[in-house]
Order: structure tokens, then C-alpha cells, then sequence
């Protein structure tokens, strides 16, 4: 049985998804343990499921899970977007945060918080 989780193999993976999520970076011969090559995999499906096949070409801008929660929380907002610079492919998946955020949004608490982020010298556009 692999020990999944002994610290050497969660390295092993962790560096393997960083070189997946990099669309720069291609699978190499470096990556010869399973955990590496299991990092990679998991790391390139996810920048795949999110910007689309790299295959089709890299984006100008990438989406990450970090941009997808700041577009959930513009919508819990009711905060207008800047979609520009991004595909059709992303902007569906941006849309579905979006949409998410909007399905919550609370006025009420949008312009609390936009109250407190003025009192403390933040200006929301």
C-alpha cells in the first residue's frame, strides 16, 4: 500500500500540481513517482476545468480559484464585474460565481459592509 499520506508523498504531489496548474509547464521526465504524476494530473484538470483545454491556446488572463471567489463575492455584493481579457469558455464558468453570488445577495448587508469598508478609507467602485 502507497503511503498517501507520509509527508514525502504530499511533497511529491503538491510540487507534481504546481507544474500541472503552470500552463507554461509540460509533464516531464522528472515527475517519476506516482505522487508527482498524480499532482500533475489533478493540477492540470483543475487549470483545464477553469480556462479551458490548453490545447486551444493559453488565456491572456487565468482564472483561478482565488478570481472565482472575488466574482462570488462581487455578486454577493451586487458589485458591477470587469470581464475583459477573458475567454467565452471562462466567462461561463466566472458567470456561474457570479450568478451564485447574486442568488444570495442581502442588500441590506451589501451596503453595511460597503459602510464599514468606507469608515476604514476602502472605496468601493
Amino acid at each position: 500500500m502507497r503511503k498517501i499520506f507520509s509527508i514525502a508523498y504530499k511533497q511529491d504531489y503538491n510540487k507534481g500540481y504546481a507544474i500541472g496548474l503552470n500552463p507554461f509547464l509540460e509533464y516531464n521526465s522528472n515527475m517519476q513517482n506516482d505522487a508527482c504524476i498524480a499532482g500533475f494530473n489533478a493540477g492540470r484538470s483543475d487549470y483545464e476545468r477553469m480556462n479551458g483545454f490548453i490545447r486551444d491556446g493559453i488565456p491572456s488572463r487565468v482564472v483561478t480559484e482565488k478570481v472565482l471567489e472575488d466574482f462570488l463575492i462581487a455578486g454577493l455584493l451586487g458589485l458591477p464585474i470587469d470581464d475583459s481579457g477573458y475567454t467565452s469558455y471562462q466567462l461561463g464558468i466566472i458567470a456561474e460565481w457570479y450568478q451564485s453570488g447574486t442568488e444570495k445577495y442581502e442588500p441590506d448587508y451589501s451596503v453595511s459592509l460597503l459602510n464599514v469598508l468606507d469608515s476604514i478609507g476602502i472605496e468601493m467602485g
